[in-house]
């Protein structure tokens, strides 16, 4: 049935949205099971870098993703050709389509769209490039090096693969780029400008030049003797953030379209807020009034009132300011309640996937909502000054969840918030 756009009922249609299938790819496992099953178990994903030598770099430590084998999920000659990024993306985006049982056909190809987010792209094959041109000259650089760097490339390569021929794009909003992507998408399947779309982020950029720049910030965690708890969001003695790498992809449908054909429904996506800090170029504002404007246009958005989110998957990078003023801004945005709230920092065990957080922390969400099961904060040991909400500490909480919350901020002070429900019929 071909979705005729404009108007319905006197006005702009608003068609509900839910999440039908879910892929993962991350430090703690490759696959939505096994990836969730050691979220819940607070099992981290942080060790010693292995891509290469870290002997003179500061922090020695990441999410890296283990047992990844690209030709289990692309064919052998895409796999050889494709940054780890895009091979990501892709992995995922199988798993997902074949947890949802989408089939991408051309019956509605033109109506199934794809938008990723991806703070950094091909970074590792650019510093390879470049040094190949230093060393070697111009004539020994790939005619793969342009589509394989560029962001964009990872919902390409799943349009042409998967077949989906409806939007297209990738963001490119730092660490808030995968919740902007599903954001995106849910507005379009809302608006009808799409029946189905494939969303989430993708990042792969455990590089010698992505931590050397983070360290010469003072981003990152240095505590290479204990990577386990390197990332401790909240916590006294946090450092800083831990670098990850993997991909979190989400089928996400018009709730007609799903129950037409029997789909299983995770959750329903019920609220989007963005905004900007127009602050500073990586810190957020003391006081968090771009944090608090994302998450209160997100409950405006989904028609909800504070008190009925039940469970918040933080930004929560494990860094000095970010982990303080996210908090002040819970705590501005929902008052008395955010006492009352369960807060938790998925990145105490994954590390910080930049671009890709904001796709595998919906997923996460969304199986909270779907289980009713909330993930740890691990590694939370001494409450830090004003970090004392509930953050659910070092053990998962079994506890209904009918509406969770997930913040994403990202560096130029752009800020994401989605917000989930669990699915009925009313």
């Amino acid at each position: 049935m071909e979705f005729v756009r404009s108007v319905h009922k006197g006005g702009p249609l608003q068609r509900r949205v839910v999440i039908t299938g879910m892929g993962l790819v991350t430090p703690i496992g490759i696959g939505v099971e096994d990836s969730w099953s050691a979220l819940i178990d607070g099992k981290s994903g942080i060790s010693e870098i292995t891509r290469f030598d870290t002997s003179n770099h500061v922090t020695r430590i990441a999410g890296e993703v283990n047992g990844f084998n690209a030709e289990d999920f692309i064919p052998k000659k895409e796999a050889k050709r494709n940054e780890l990024f895009i091979s990501y993306a892709m992995a995922a985006t199988r798993m997902a389509l074949e947890n949802s049982g989408l089939t991408i056909d051309n019956t509605n190809a033109h109506r199934i769209g794809v938008v990723t987010g991806c703070g950094l792209g091909g970074l590792g094959i650019m510093e390879d490039t470049i040094l190949n041109v230093a060393t070697k000259g111009p004539k020994r650089v790939s005619p793969f090096f342009i589509p394989m760097m560029i962001g964009n490339m990872a919902p390409g390569m799943i349009s042409i693969h998967f077949g989906a021929k409806g939007p297209n794009l990738s963001l490119a909003t730092a660490c808030a780029a995968g919740a902007h992507a599903v954001g995106d998408s849910f507005k379009m399947v809302q608006s009808g400008m799409a029946d189905g779309m494939i969303t989430g982020g993708t990042e792969a950029v455990v590089s010698k030049t992505a931590v050397a720049g983070f360290n010469a910030m003072k981003a990152l965690s240095t505590r290479n003797d204990a990577p386990e708890k390197a990332s401790r969001p909240f916590d006294r003695d946090r450092d800083g953030f831990v670098i990850g790498e993997g991909c979190g992809i989400l089928i996400l449908e018009a709730l007609d379209r799903a129950l037409e054909r029997g789909a299983t429904i995770y959750a329903e996506m019920a609220g989007f807020g963005l905004t900007g800090d127009g602050y500073h170029i990586t810190s957020p504002p003391p006081d968090g009034n771009g944090a608090v404007r994302c998450m209160q246009d997100a409950l405006n958005d989904a028609g909800l009132a504070p008190d009925q989110v039940d469970y918040i998957n933080a930004h929560g990078t494990s860094t000095e300011l970010n982990d303080l003023y996210e908090s002040r801004a819970v705590k501005a945005v929902f008052k008395d309640h955010a006492y009352k709230l369960a807060i938790s920092s998925t990145k105490s065990m994954t590390g910080h996937l930049l671009g890709g957080a904001g796709g595998i922390e919906t997923v996460f969400s969304a199986l909270s909502v779907y289980h009713d099961v909330i993930p740890p904060t691990i590694n939370y040991e001494n409450p830090a000054d004003e970090c004392d909400l509930d953050y659910v500490p070092n053990t998962a909480r079994q506890t209904t969840v009918n509406v969770a919350m997930t913040n994403s901020f990202g560096f130029g002070g752009t800020n994401a918030t989605l917000i989930l429900k669990k699915y009925t019929d009313q």
